[in-house]
């Protein structure tokens, strides 16, 4: 699995106004790792997540507060990631730490996959 990263930015309507950072992020998958996403049902596995959700006890107002989550915040998922997805951030300090998130989700997740490859196998560890 491959990871690829673009920073880029955009100003505010005409020009003014608050620059936006923007991080693309999407991977680059091996045959064998896409089969094993399909085979174990993983495309739906979340990988990053920002903001949480507060269930309210009002049903109106908990309807509200999830079209106002989705709206507001976002998630990358592992077919997210496969497709590529945007990240618009407010600074570049925020880009940075959600770069790092999501690195180090991608790098858990593609220990996962090595896993699910060797199943049915052997694995020989030599030990000293």
């Amino acid at each position: 699995m491959k990871l690829l990263l673009r920073r880029d930015q955009k100003s505010g309507m005409l020009g003014v106004g608050k620059i936006t950072f923007t991080l693309a992020v999407r991977a680059e998958l091996t045959d064998e790792e896409k089969n094993n996403i399909r085979k174990y049902k993983l495309g739906d596995e979340v990988l990053y997540s920002r903001g949480e959700f507060k269930e309210k006890s009002n049903v109106y107002a908990n309807f509200a507060s999830i079209i106002a989550f989705r709206m507001l915040n976002l998630s990358i998922s592992v077919d997210d990631l496969e497709k590529g997805k945007r990240v618009d951030c407010k600074d570049i300090v925020e880009m940075l730490a959600v770069e790092e998130q999501i690195k180090e989700a991608a790098q858990t997740f593609k220990a996962v996959l090595e896993a699910a490859a060797s199943f049915g196998g052997e694995e020989v560890i030599e030990l000293k």
